[in-house]
Parts: C-alpha cells; sequence; structure tokens
C-alpha cells in the first residue's frame, strides 16, 4: 500500500471537562498516548497523534474541555476547542451517558447543529446493555443516533471507527494550496521585533508597532516582495500578558500562533540577539517543530551587540538550541535592514530541503552501508536486522524503517543524525519511524 504524500484527514474529539475524550483517543490509537487521570480539565493543549483505522491514515486531535461560559484560562481551552471544531474534517462531541445532557453538553450541540462538518455523538461510559437507556435519552441532542460506547473497555469502538471513516471527505478540508506565494508565519515571544521586521519587508507601516510587549493583537497577512520572489507573510500576536487573565490571554495568544504555523509551510522564528533565550522561545520552536514545518531562526537586532555579548549568544545557541541544529539561521536587524535580504535565501534553501525526497535504493545502499559499520544494539539477547528503509512522506520528510525488532530511541536519532550528515536536510524537521516485521527467514524458531 502506498503511503499518503497529502495532509490527512482530522478527527478532533470535543466535550465537556472528564467525560472520557482522552480515553476515547487512546482507544482509537490503540496505545496510551493522551494523558489520562480522573481530574476535570486535565488535557489543556489541542495535541494531535497520528491514527490508522482499516488502512486509512487520518489525525486525531484531542482538546480541552469545552465550557461555554468559562472565564479565563478556561474560555481559552473553550476557544481551542472551537478551533478543532472549526478546523476539522469530522467532529466527535463526547457525552458522558452515565451523567446524562447537561447545559454545557445542550450549548455544544447547539453550535454544532450549525456545523457544515459531519457530526458524530458518543454516548461514552456504556458498559453494557443496562447503560444503553442512558445513551438513548442523548436522542434529546438533536444531533442524530448517539454511538453507545465504552472508551474505558473497548465496547462497540470498532464500530465507532467505521462510522467515523465513512464520515470523512474525499479530501481533507485543511490542504495546503498549491501555487500562489509560499506562506511564511512569522513568530515568536513580545517584542522581538516581528512587526519592526515585517514593516522593513513590506516597506510600509502595515503593523503597528511599539514597545509595549503585545501591541499586535491580530494577524496581518502580507505579501512581501524578497529576493526577487513574492512571499505571503502572518504576523502573528505575541505570547503576551494581561493583568486579568494573565494565563489565559497568553494561551490564546498561543493557540494564534500555533493557527499562523499551521496555514504556513515555514516558520521564521524571530530571537532578540540583546536578551538571553528563554522558556517562551523554546515554546515557540516546539511549536513549529511538532507542526513539521520548515524553520528558520533569525537573531534580529544583531548589530547592538558588543563582542562580549555575542560571545555570550553564540555559547548559549549552542547549548539552548542543540536540538534544532538542522534549523537554518541568520543575523539581522530589522531596524536597519541589514542582513534582510539574505532572509530570501534561507527560506527557499530550508523549503527545498522540506520537500525533498531521497531516491529509495539510494537511501537503502546507504543504511544498508551504516548498519554493517553500527548494527542497532540487542534487545532480549535478539540484536533487530533492519530490512528497508522508505521515504514515506516529504513536507516534512518522513522515513520509515522495516525491522525485525525494536530499535531504541538513541538508534533512531543516531540513523536521523547520519541521513541529516548524508542528504543535510538543512532548515527542515524529518522524522524516523520504526515498523516491526517478523519477516520470512528469520532466525526464530517456529513453533
Amino acid at each position: 500500500m502506498t503511503e499518503p504524500t497529502g495532509p490527512l484527514p482530522v478527527v478532533a474529539i470535543v466535550g465537556r471537562p472528564n467525560v472520557g475524550k482522552s480515553t476515547l483517543v487512546n482507544r482509537i490509537l490503540g496505545r496510551r498516548a493522551a494523558v489520562v487521570q480522573d481530574v476535570p480539565g486535565v488535557t489543556r493543549d489541542r495535541i494531535s497523534y497520528d491514527a490508522l483505522w482499516n488502512g486509512k491514515r487520518f489525525t486525531v486531535v484531542d482538546t480541552g474541555g469545552w465550557e461555554p461560559k468559562a472565564t479565563g484560562l478556561g474560555a481559552s481551552i473553550t476557544r481551542q476547542a472551537e478551533y478543532a471544531m472549526e478546523t476539522a474534517d469530522v467532529i466527535v462531541l463526547v457525552v458522558d451517558s452515565t451523567v446524562g445532557a447537561t447545559d454545557t453538553d445542550l450549548a455544544a450541540a447547539r453550535i454544532l447543529r450549525r456545523s457544515d462538518r459531519p457530526v458524530i455523538l458518543v454516548a461514552n461510559k456504556v458498559d453494557d446493555e443496562r447503560s444503553e437507556a442512558g445513551a438513548s435519552e442523548l436522542w434529546s441532542l438533536g444531533l442524530g443516533e448517539p454511538q453507545a460506547v465504552s472508551a474505558l473497555h473497548g465496547r462497540s469502538s470498532g464500530d465507532l471507527l467505521d462510522l467515523i471513516l465513512d464520515s470523512m471527505p474525499e479530501a481533507p478540508r485543511e490542504q495546503l494550496e498549491e501555487g500562489g506565494p509560499r506562506r511564511v508565519a512569522l513568530v515568536g515571544r513580545p517584542n522581538v521585533g516581528k512587526s519592526s521586521l515585517l514593516n522593513r519587508l513590506a516597506k510600509d507601516e502595515r503593523s503597528v508597532v511599539d514597545s509595549v510587549a503585545g501591541t499586535t493583537v491580530d494577524p496581518v497577512d502580507s505579501i512581501v516582495v524578497l529576493g526577487g520572489e513574492e512571499w505571503r507573510f502572518v504576523d502573528t500576536a505575541g505570547l503576551r500578558r494581561k493583568v486579568n487573565t494573565a494565563s489565559g490571554t497568553e494561551y490564546y495568544a498561543s493557540l494564534r500562533t500555533e493557527a499562523a504555523i499551521q496555514a504556513a509551510e515555514v516558520a521564521v522564528v524571530l530571537l532578540a540577539a540583546d536578551e538571553v533565550i528563554s522558556e517562551q522561545d523554546q515554546r515557540v520552536i516546539t511549536q513549529v517543530v511538532e507542526a513539521g514545518r520548515a524553520l528558520v531562526i533569525a537573531i534580529n537586532k544583531w548589530d547592538t551587540l558588543d563582542e562580549d555579548r555575542r560571545f555570550q549568544l553564540e555559547k548559549e545557541i549552542e547549548r539552548e538550541l542543540a536540538r534544532v541544529r538542522w534549523a537554518s539561521r541568520v543575523n539581522i536587524s530589522a531596524s536597519t535592514g541589514r542582513g534582510v535580504n539574505k532572509l530570501a535565501d534561507h527560506l527557499r534553501a530550508a523549503l527545498a530541503s522540506w520537500e525533498s525526497r531521497v531516491p529509495t535504493s539510494e537511501l537503502n545502499t546507504f543504511v544498508r552501508a551504516l548498519v554493517q559499520e553500527t548494527p542497532p544494539p540487542a534487545r532480549g539477547g535478539r540484536a533487530p536486522k533492519i530490512k528497508y528503509v522508505t521515504q514515506a512522506d516529504v513536507r516534512p520528510p518522513r522515513f520509515v524503517v522495516f525491522s525485525t525488532g525494536f530499535l531504541e530511541a538513541g538508534y533512531r536519532r543516531f540513523l536521523e543524525r547520519k541521513i541529516r550528515e548524508r542528504w543535510g536536510f538543512e532548515g527542515s524537521p524529518i522524522e524516523v519511524s520504526v515498523k516491526v516485521r517478523e519477516g520470512r527467514g528469520s532466525d526464530r524458531p517456529k513453533g
């Protein structure tokens, strides 16, 4: 079966807190990936997982609890769940059948009835036939037949998965547009100079610039000519704090940043050269890597540095950004324009890596020689044998290793490092996954 190379259909799991969304996600995935705890509101973030059922791959999004009247962080989780609804191809509303339809469930159903997406209503915690009466009462939500499921015990989960697959459109809703200017997300924590850089690129005062962190409230799309080519830049609100709803506002700004990254092909993460690399900077970089987008790190205000700070910054970059050594890096000054023109070459190179494909024969010849020189470590007395390697996808490049046994994380990182040394992939994340296949002629005795 050939692996799909385009974006996957998205299934959003939504519902109020503690109805068993994460347990259902784990059931769909067939592994314990989502955090499950008997406390409302454990899942704060919208977390995506790759899933496979009956040969079809799709993405499952586990959302925070849906609370229409929530304030602060709760309001952010609500917006987060709503965002998942807006971008999903299929929405699964999970209701606790042992509690019945609450006001929150009714409010969610009212919004979802207006949705143009397929909505599947799941009556969770139906552990036996006696519990099915509670599930049938959920017809009152007006979302059609409730699917009686026990996420914890797996009851009817296969039927639910079949229904999800049947409800998926032919092509994912959120497919990236082909053609037109390449899409660039300009991201970073507040006050690192995102708007100043955009204004320098656009050669006008398109974004409001102020020395107060968090001036940019809404994302602004700008078509910019850089290096003789048009680019579409999205300038996003920084991760800012307000006194009244500190965590909530910052959290929502983070979602907006994530939305821009998801809509882009390459992200420019702006860091301020005159400030230490912070946890917020790290968080933005993590968002880009987890979204699988090409990455350019631009160090702004480079012209303001003395020799001491320059030396310190190089040490910080080496230490704090070790996990993204592959990222393309450029030193710039948004205020004077120094180095800004170099940005186009870095963007092009990162996108070329993001879209590049290694011929299968070349890849296997390389990996065979590598494995002969450094074989994978043995587990339980048996060394796994690598049978075959293929590049399953681009944007970003994904490699699948077919092996007779599990490969340790350290060995997978070794393979990734060696693949990078051979083919570069500067500016693009790459992913190496393993599929264990006990091949014919293996040395395991037949029983």
